[in-house]
């Protein structure tokens, strides 16, 4: 049995695409997943299943969630060990990385993207691209920031959801199975 996580973006922010998670647990153990869990409102789960490919999973999770709910979601499936991998390599020092933020890339980008994407900076905000994840790290805290996923997401032609430091080590301890 392979353990993954499941990280949905844009749900239940502002009263958009609300999806309680236990309709949402409850919902994804019918679909045959195993040991659902999820985690706050903002679409974190953690389940297990035989299947091993990630973009399978992705659609199957989206089909649901549209199907019961009337509404598509962008779905972003990861082993458990591809998200604690992502974790360990942030490459702030630990000070900075428990502040940080951890966008997780739906592929890893193009390199020329990269580095295109990479020339706009702002003060007191840094980041960094490794493989599929998008480090941010902001002195004055992310409501502050001027950083947008948005900006990102179209330079690199990827889709991206974020987590922060707490959460990533909660799906990490929660996952541990």
């Amino acid at each position: 049995m392979n353990t993954f996580i499941a990280l949905l973006r844009g749900i239940n922010v502002g009263g958009h695409k609300k999806v309680p998670m236990a309709d949402l647990r409850e919902l994804l153990t019918k679909s045959g997943f195993k040991n659902v869990k999820t985690y706050i409102q903002s679409g974190n789960v953690i389940f297990q299943s035989l299947q091993e490919d990630k973009e399978k999973l992705e659609v199957s999770i989206k089909k649901s969630i549209l199907d019961h709910f009337g509404f598509e979601v962008s779905v972003m499936v990861r082993f458990r060990d591809d998200l604690e991998s992502a974790f360990n390599n942030c490459p702030f020092p630990k000070k900075k990385k428990v502040n940080s933020y951890f966008a997780i890339l739906s592929v890893i980008p193009n390199e020329d993207l990269v580095k295109e994407a990479c020339k706009k900076t702002y003060e007191n905000e840094e980041y960094v691209i490794l493989n599929d994840c998008l480090y941010f790290y902001c002195a004055n805290g992310y409501g502050n920031a001027k950083f947008n996923l948005n900006f990102f997401e179209r330079k690199l032609n990827v889709s991206a959801t974020s987590r922060n430091y707490k959460t990533m080590v909660k799906l990490l301890s929660l996952s541990d199975i």
